[in-house]
């Protein structure tokens, strides 16, 4: 079982912060990879309005939780995180 963070842009946030944020974002990612933090992937869904939407895949719901405690767009009020339960079928 891993777990998903399916991010939203918030009702009413300033998108133009998402690109001054980002580089916070960016350390903060980095940094909770690096520490072990269970961070398998992440980043925004491609599509017309991909800066609607992102999400990030972590090893236990814990290090999910943990993630969006800290992070830069949740704390800046710019994205609505909401955590679910992946049961994935990993093929190789």
């Amino acid at each position: 079982m891993e777990y998903v963070v399916l991010y939203n842009l918030t009702d009413g946030a300033d998108r133009s912060r998402l690109l001054e944020v980002f580089p916070s974002q960016k350390t903060y990612y980095e940094q909770f990879h690096a520490a072990g933090g269970g961070l398998i992937a992440l980043g925004p869904f491609q599509a017309p309005d991909s800066a609607a939407a992102s999400m990030g895949i972590f090893r236990t719901r814990e290090d999910a939780e943990h993630f969006i405690t800290n992070d830069p767009f949740v704390l800046e009020g710019l994205a609505t995180p909401r955590i679910l339960e992946w049961n994935a079928v990993h093929l190789s």
